[in-house]
């Protein structure tokens, strides 16, 4: 019996509280409209309660639509607002334990910043596996050393499990990390950031679907 391999969209949206000024609802729809199947909310600044009520309004959101909603760090937070899943960093939950968390029917991501923990996360539960920085990032307060590209195509033979490359992407680089074997590309600033988020959105998507045709040709 084959097992149906995972297939997460190419465009992997970070929904960093840090960067935006607009309530995060507010901006979920806007990516969503743009064409946004994949919103992971990361919000290290607030309480517990905080980061429950806001990822229940966004679940609420998003997940009545098919959007993937995945809460960053927090397990237990996912469960209770009744998300997509969680992705946990090599300082939260181990996998398994986050696996105990949310259950078998939820998504779970892992973080991995070298060959070593990219092979532990891929022989667990989890769905995806994450890898960065792939460039230098000025997203997170103390990024781990910068893996490169190379990195991707090495870990790529490793699993069959979707590879979500993060940190630093970029437009211009987007098709170039899925050419070296991710499946997915995570962004944070380049589009939070971006002075038409909604736009910029839009452009990633229709990069990363070019680059899915010329790869079938």
């Amino acid at each position: 019996m084959s097992v149906k391999r995972l297939v997460l969209p190419r465009l992997y949206v970070i929904l960093d509280a840090a960067l935006i000024t607009v309530p995060e609802t507010d901006f979920a729809e806007k990516l969503v409209n743009a064409g946004v199947r994949l919103l992971q909310y990361r919000n290290k600044r607030a309480s517990a309660r905080e980061l429950f009520e806001c990822s229940k309004r966004l679940s609420c959101l998003l997940v009545p639509q098919d959007i993937i909603f995945i809460v960053n760090d927090r397990a237990d937070v996912a469960s209770a607002a009744e998300a997509s899943g969680v992705h946990v960093g090599q300082e939260d939950l181990r996998a398994e334990a986050a696996r105990s968390v949310i259950g078998a029917g939820k998504l779970l991501g892992v973080s991995t910043h070298n060959l070593e923990q990219f092979r532990e996360a891929a022989a667990t539960s989890a769905d995806a596996v994450a890898v960065g920085p792939v460039f230098s990032t000025s997203t997170k307060a103390s990024p781990d050393p910068v893996v490169g590209i190379e990195l991707i195509r090495r870990m790529r033979p490793l699993t069959d499990k979707p590879i979500v490359a993060i940190g630093g992407i970029k437009l211009e680089c987007a098709a170039q990390v899925i050419q070296a074997g991710a499946d997915s590309v995570a962004v944070a600033g380049d589009i939070l950031l971006a002075p038409d988020p909604r736009r910029r959105a839009r452009q990633y998507i229709e990069l990363l679907e070019a680059a899915n045709h010329a790869a079938d040709v």
